[in-house]
């Protein structure tokens, strides 16, 4: 039975490349983009909802689906304002989580971070950690938290800081021997393979870290089917 999902978060990055995977996923008869503004030329199967996404619940009665991609995510340099940043990277995820829990939505994947940690006195790293809390509070029942190291991926925006960073992080890979192996970019296209992996395997595996993200994006589903539960 083809299945109903809904996306947010499409316009970036990972997003981006997610929405296109689905698209062409024919497990997928309908995909729900829920957004600021509407995404020109997209094809039928694709259904838009425009609004406000900081006052999600307002579309409660269209947050309807068999699985949730959660893709938002902000930085400290696009939204300086610690309050704004926290609603974007905190309170969307999160009231995605309760209206997925109210509307009994069986899968909610979420992109958080490398580092996620609620006792973190790093603001961004302790955001994404009381983000996985919350989400994790509502005990959806197939709820997988993805925590990529830097997102290596062409982004639309001009970031010249993260390039720098991440060609730095280029140069170093070679030396990322064990525990660093966690630190090396993760390509947004792995990202997005690994969420739609998950979301028709039957691995019951919560929190999947790079390194795990970049396998699961490559093996075949048998394979990490076994593997990751």
């Amino acid at each position: 039975m083809k299945k109903t999902v809904i996306i947010l978060g499409a316009t970036g990055l990972t997003g981006s490349i997610l929405l296109e995977k689905i698209i062409k996923d024919d497990r997928y008869k309908t995909i729900k983009l829920f957004s600021r503004k509407e995404i020109d030329g997209l094809p039928s199967k694709v259904k838009q909802f425009v609004g406000d996404i900081l006052e999600l619940e307002n579309f409660i009665k269209d947050f309807t689906a068999d699985e949730v991609f959660c893709c938002i995510g902000t930085t400290a340099k696009k939204t300086p304002n610690k309050q704004l940043y926290k609603k974007i990277d905190f309170g969307i995820p999160v009231t995605a989580a309760k209206l997925a829990k109210a509307n009994g939505i069986p899968a909610f994947l979420v992109i958080s971070a490398l580092g996620a940690n609620t006792e973190s006195s790093i603001f961004y790293s302790k955001t994404k950690g009381e983000m996985e809390q919350a989400v994790l509070a509502e005990k959806i029942k197939k709820t997988h938290i993805l925590q990529p190291s830097i997102i290596g991926g062409d982004r639309k925006e001009k970031r010249i800081g993260e390039k720098i960073g991440l060609v730095v992080i280029k140069l170093l890979q070679p030396l990322f021997y064990g525990r660093l192996k966690k630190y090396e970019i993760t390509p947004a296209e792995d990202i997005a393979q690994a969420m739609i992996n998950l979301a028709n395997s039957n691995s019951t595996k919560t929190i999947i870290t790079s390194t795990s993200i970049n396998l699961l994006a490559k093996r075949h589903t048998i394979y990490y089917e076994k593997s990751f539960q």
